[in-house]
């Protein structure tokens, strides 16, 4: 008897480590966090965005700008913009909302670009293991549109 208590409880854990790594897995696989924009042009990092979550929605904003070494004016304002971002600074400027988990997707959002201030529809979607994060941008569907990876800083 006190050998097969020890066994149990070694194959009791062991089932719960095995069943309880796949949810482990899925809570790491999220959006949330910072991440370096790349220039789909370019292939220069243009800004750090910092993704949070609240009540199910997505949000991001600007928190870092690379700029060139010549560029004085190191928190620029959109000046492109319109409505409530006019001429707001674009360093802490909320440019995702409204991104709500779609399957394997994050869809129904904004993205809005401060470079030529139009807003855009927009989804996400993580690839890579978590290390990537595919944003597309688009005007009606998706195939209208373009996509810039960003890579994971945090």
């Amino acid at each position: 008897m006190k050998k097969t208590v020890p066994l149990v409880l070694s194959v009791l854990s062991a089932f719960i480590a095995l069943t309880g790594m796949p949810l482990l897995a899925q809570a790491e696989e999220s959006p949330v966090g910072l991440w370096k924009s790349i220039d789909d042009k370019s292939g220069k990092p243009k800004a750090l965005i910092r993704i949070t979550e609240t009540a199910g929605e997505l949000q991001g904003k600007i928190e870092k700008l690379f700029l060139e070494a010549d560029v004085t004016d190191k928190n620029p304002k959109c000046d492109k913009c319109e409505g409530a971002n006019k001429d707001q600074p674009i360093v802490g400027m909320t440019i995702l909302s409204g991104l709500k988990k779609d399957g394997d997707e994050y869809t129904g959002g904004k993205i809005l670009d401060p470079g030529n201030g139009k807003l855009y529809s927009s989804k996400l979607s993580i690839v890579e293991n978590n290390k990537k994060l595919n944003v597309r941008g688009y005007i009606g569907a998706p195939m209208f549109g373009r996509t810039q990876t960003w890579l994971r800083e945090q």
